[in-house]
């Protein structure tokens, strides 16, 4: 087989693992929303198929690089990925982990602070806020360019960074687990955590929430590190509770246009609110 055939068919078999993954873990978050909150989610299925369509397209340009840095490193080892748990000591697997996570919400801070500039919130972040409010299945939910900003930090760090294969599969668990939790419309993890000390520094749903309603604030992914040193924490978002059940405050209609167009008065409006802060 040439090398050329070699690398398409992993960039293909990662593609279906990222999109297989996405199914499961949004699909799974879904039900369990149906399960817990019944009528979060009515009357968004339109906004939730289109919510997947963007998810499968960012699942390729995941996959791609994915399936790069997995035959280079199953072929080549040209990676810093390692399978033997002695080649380091014990301690540094979780500090690997830690390490990647830090770094990745470092990338992920600053990448999302430049798609709320105005030109490129129209571009490319006006898909992510097109969800009004966004569902399990928005985790994803991503323009191209917006897909390729997250897709190569964590293939740029296995060049650099020693990490286990149990690490790595560690973060990219967290990394699927939080990117759905923090658009489910209600919070999934129990208020000592959210409303403690521990939650004064993770990112969680009610956290991504005041993110999603103001825009130009509470940019990280999993801590709140960047935001409280850059002045960007806003603190938690506000769920209404109609019913006895709590769901995210919706926008005005013709405000939730605008985001989805990106391109009329009320997007105009709203990349300069995305650009605040």
């Amino acid at each position: 087989m040439s090398i050329g055939l070699a690398i398409l068919l992993s960039a293909l078999a990662m593609t279906v693992i990222v999109g297989v993954r996405y199914l499961l873990a949004s699909g799974a978050f879904a039900l369990l929303t149906r399960a817990t909150r019944p009528g979060l989610y009515t009357g968004l299925d339109q906004q939730i198929g289109r919510e997947i369509k963007w998810s499968m397209m960012s699942a390729a340009i995941y996959g791609i690089p994915a399936g790069i840095i997995a035959w280079g490193w199953d072929n080549h080892g040209w990676t810093r990925i390692y399978s033997d748990v002695n080649a380091y000591p014990l301690w540094y697997l979780p500090v690997s982990v830690l390490a990647y996570l830090f770094l990745h919400d470092t990338w992920f801070y600053w990448t999302h602070r430049w798609m709320h500039i105005p030109k490129w919130f129209r571009i490319a972040h006006a898909v992510h806020h097109a969800s009004r409010p966004p569902t399990a299945w928005a985790a994803m939910a991503f323009h191209p360019v917006e897909a390729l900003t997250g897709a190569v930090i964590i293939p740029l760090l296995v060049f650099v960074i020693p990490i286990h294969t149990v690490g790595l599969c560690i973060v990219l668990t967290v990394m699927t687990v939080m990117g759905v939790t923090n658009h489910m419309g209600w919070e999934v993890f129990p208020r000592f955590i959210v409303q403690g000390p521990l939650g004064r520094w993770l990112i969680t749903a009610s956290h991504h929430q005041r993110h999603h309603e103001r825009y130009g604030c509470n940019y990280g992914l999993y801590f709140r590190f960047w935001d409280r040193v850059c002045g960007t924490d806003k603190g938690l978002g506000d769920f209404a509770e109609p019913s006895g059940t709590r769901d995210f405050a919706k926008p005005a209609p013709g405000r939730a246009a605008g985001v989805a167009a990106g391109g009329d008065r009320a997007g105009r409006r709203d990349a300069g609110v995305a650009a605040e802060g």
